[in-house]
């Protein structure tokens, strides 16, 4: 049993333990090009958030991991077969459902640990923090804790040689050879401000990708993988150590 992973303890222990932060990790259920599984953003949310945990738990944080959420918004995906879709508002009334059962058990700091591009947390925290108003509401995207370049070759967001290096790592039975993956190629939008990205409007995934990928994942490998790993679960494990040892009346210097 690993203390810290809530689906691991008991009640023997919980009846008397109690927790300073709790961590929601949240994925989706998608394609991710020939090559790696749908459940690819789970697995990833899954890793991620156990090995961060358990590093901020032996430096001595009270963090628990909550079950991951297996559904995100997949909006841009409705014509790709099982590409699962849980709307934002179903999103909102999750995470209310979530605070209210923190709120009533005293914990009092909260951060989602978002593992899929599609999902976007920031408005419902800002509204849920009038509901929530004496917890610590936040969210992170492991994604984008790194300098992606500093580790891989080829850009890309989506089953792409970050992603699928990940796989090899953490999960090389479910990665099917390279030579199986599509090229990640990716058609850019015709209008300059949304190829520019300040502009913004959501990617129709079939019309944007043949094989459901973004990025090239021919340069991937368990190596690279291995290490950006470890280093982004060193990263978010020092952001789960900082919220548990900072009072919430101290959180502005």
């Amino acid at each position: 049993m690993r203390p810290y992973i809530l689906s691991e303890c008991n009640w023997k222990d919980l009846k008397t333990h109690r927790f300073e932060l709790a961590v929601l990790p949240w994925g989706a259920t998608e394609a991710h090009n020939y090559h790696l599984p749908y459940g690819t953003d789970v697995y990833e949310a899954d890793a991620i958030a156990t090995e961060s945990g358990r590093k901020a738990w032996e430096k001595g944080a009270k963090v628990v991991i909550l079950p991951t959420i297996p559904f995100g918004v997949n909006t841009g995906q409705t014509d790709i077969y099982l590409d699962m879709n849980m709307s934002p508002s179903t999103q909102m009334a999750v995470l209310k459902d979530v605070l209210t059962v923190l709120k009533r058990q005293g914990i009092k700091k909260f951060l989602i640990l978002n593992s899929h591009g599609g999902n976007d947390f920031k408005t419902m925290l800002r509204e849920l923090g009038l509901d929530f108003p004496k917890m610590l509401l936040s969210s992170c995207n492991w994604f984008h804790a790194l300098d992606k370049s500093q580790y891989f070759e080829e850009e890309g967001d989506h089953a792409d040689e970050m992603e699928t290096s990940i796989m090899m790592h953490i999960h090389p039975q479910l990665v099917l050879p390279l030579s199986e993956a599509g090229m990640g190629l990716e058609k850019k939008s015709s209008i300059k401000g949304f190829r520019e990205k300040w502009a913004w409007t959501e990617r129709r995934w079939s019309q944007v990708t043949k094989d459901t990928g973004v990025g090239n994942p021919k340069k991937s490998s368990p190596e690279k993988g291995k290490k950006f790993f470890n280093d982004v679960s060193n990263k978010i494990s020092e952001l789960m150590q900082d919220i548990c040892k900072t009072p919430l009346d101290e959180l502005y210097q």
